[in-house]
C-alpha cells in the first residue's frame, strides 16, 4: 500500500523553492534574437522569391492601342485618349494608336499586325465588346490568342459590378496572348476602359509581357 501521507510529509519548503525556480521565467541573454533571426531568414527568402518571380519583367514596354468604332475618329476618341494617359504615366510608350471600324476583317488585321511588330509588347483595343449585332471585336480578336486570359474579363465584370451593378454583364472584354505579346480587349466605355488599364492591366502589364516572350 502506497504511504501517501508519507509521500506528503517528504515534500519540504526547500522543494517547493525549487518549484518556484523551475516555473520562472529563464533569463533573456539575446532578447528576441531567434526570432530576430528567423524574421530577417524570411524576409530575404521572401525579397529573393519575389525577385525570381519577377526576373522576366519587361520594365519599359511599347503599346498599340486600337480604337474599334465606326463613329469615333482621332481626334474625337476619349476613351483612346483615356488609354493613352494612363499608359504614359505609368512611364511606358505608344508605339502606335489606330482607329478601325466595326467590322471583323479590319480588327483582326489590325490586332494581327500588332502583335507582329517589334516595338509592341502590348496590345490594347477598345470597343466593340458589347452585344449588338456589329460588336465583333472579340470574335476577331479571339482566334489570334495562342492561350486565353479568362481572369481578366472576370475581375473587370467584378469590378465593373461594384460602380455600375448588373450592367456589367453587358461587357463581353476578353484577353489572351498573341504571338506572345498580351492582347487586352477593353470596353468602348471611357470609364470602363480606364477601370481595366489602370486596375488591372497596368499593374501586370509588365510581367505577363516578360512572361509572354519567355523561352
Amino acid at each position: 500500500m502506497v504511504d501517501f501521507q508519507s509521500r506528503d510529509s517528504r515534500y519540504t519548503d526547500d522543494d517547493a523553492a525549487d518549484e518556484e525556480d523551475e516555473d520562472a521565467d529563464p533569463p533573456d541573454d539575446d532578447p528576441g534574437g531567434d526570432d530576430h533571426g528567423d524574421h530577417a531568414e524570411h524576409d530575404q527568402h521572401a525579397d529573393h522569391t519575389d525577385h525570381d518571380h519577377h526576373a522576366h519583367d519587361k520594365a519599359d514596354l511599347g503599346v498599340g492601342i486600337v480604337t474599334v468604332s465606326s463613329t469615333r475618329t482621332r481626334e474625337d476618341d476619349p476613351s483612346g485618349d483615356a488609354i493613352q494617359a494612363a499608359v504614359e504615366n505609368a512611364g511606358h510608350e505608344i508605339a502606335v494608336r489606330d482607329v478601325v471600324r466595326d467590322n471583323y476583317d479590319g480588327i483582326q488585321n489590325a490586332v494581327d499586325a500588332l502583335v507582329s511588330r517589334s516595338d509592341v509588347d502590348l496590345v490594347l483595343t477598345t470597343g466593340g465588346t458589347g452585344v449588338t449585332p456589329d460588336d465583333v471585336t472579340v470574335e476577331a480578336s479571339e482566334p489570334l490568342f495562342d492561350k486565353e486570359l479568362p481572369g481578366f474579363g472576370e475581375l473587370l465584370r467584378l469590378l465593373s459590378y461594384e460602380k455600375v451593378g448588373t450592367k456589367a454583364i453587358c461587357t463581353r472584354a476578353t484577353a489572351g496572348i498573341a504571338d506572345g505579346v498580351p492582347v487586352f480587349c477593353l470596353p468602348g466605355s471611357e470609364d470602363a476602359a480606364t477601370l481595366g488599364v489602370e486596375e488591372i492591366i497596368l499593374p501586370e502589364a509588365a510581367h505577363l509581357a516578360g512572361l509572354a516572350t519567355r523561352e
